[in-house]
């Protein structure tokens, strides 16, 4: 994926009430709308160098917004709106194996009243579906449902998530057993918008129930990726798959 335009890069000078941060760029200090809410934990250290999107959007308050925090030994990608964007594209380009079987792709998937999934799968050869709609939830049909999760904590080699605990991320994973219950397929990607680490697992010692849940469902079937994405002022792009240890 590639920017319209280089990112600007500047400093962190502050993160604060989760959505707001402080940036030294070109001399002056502006405040940055931070697409995270997460504790990015490890990656908000004052004084740290990051990179900026400008808008020229009216309507926006805010005039940057926060992509990406530079760590000792790369860029990490902060934006949680990328990586559903990043999913895509990995479908697009037929960058993992085992999605190379599907031809259709759809975002944003209604489940139920409360939840959307973030992609749905299929092969239009195995299914005459044209537009997913909730209502094919009631007839098992080869469908691969994918919900997506960005991940920046770092610990030693591992890359982890969740950095807070996250109960919208526990009932994530209910949910997609449910799909499993009724017989389809169904995956979790986390997509690392960094490049300094070796393998992925779960953090159980900042979300132990998370931890739980997501070894439950991987015996009972989902499949779960973890994809690294480096990140730059340029863009953002596809490396690696990466190992998965639960």
């Amino acid at each position: 994926m590639e920017f319209p335009s280089p990112l600007l890069q500047g400093k962190l000078l502050k993160r604060y009430k989760r959505f707001f941060a402080d940036v030294e760029l070109d001399g002056s200090v502006v405040v940055a709308h931070v697409p995270n809410t997460g504790s990015m934990k490890g990656c908000s250290t004052p004084g740290s160098e990051c990179l900026l999107t400008p808008t020229s959007d009216p309507a926006r308050k805010l005039r940057f917004t926060l992509e990406a925090v530079k760590t000792d030994q790369c860029w990490v990608g902060v934006n949680t709106s990328w990586p559903n964007k990043l999913g895509r594209e990995l479908f697009e380009n037929k960058m993992l194996p085992h999605w190379k079987r599907y031809d259709s792709c759809q975002p944003e998937i209604k489940i139920n009243e409360h939840t959307r999934i973030d992609l749905a799968l299929w092969s239009s050869q195995e299914t005459e579906i044209k537009k997913w709609k909730q209502d094919d939830l009631k007839d098992k049909k080869p469908v691969h449902f994918v919900e997506i999760k960005n991940v920046t904590l770092k610990n030693e080699k591992k890359a982890q998530f969740p950095d807070a605990v996250t109960e919208r991320g526990q009932k994530h994973i209910v949910e997609l057993m449910e799909l499993l219950h009724r017989g389809f397929t169904a995956e979790l990607l986390f997509v690392i918008q960094r490049t300094d680490t070796v393998f992925f697992e779960p953090a159980e010692e900042i979300d132990p129930l998370y931890a739980q849940l997501l070894k439950e469902a991987a015996q009972k079937g989902l499949k779960v990726t973890a994809v690294v994405f480096e990140v730059s002022q340029e863009g953002i792009h596809f490396q690696k798959p990466l190992e998965v240890r639960l």
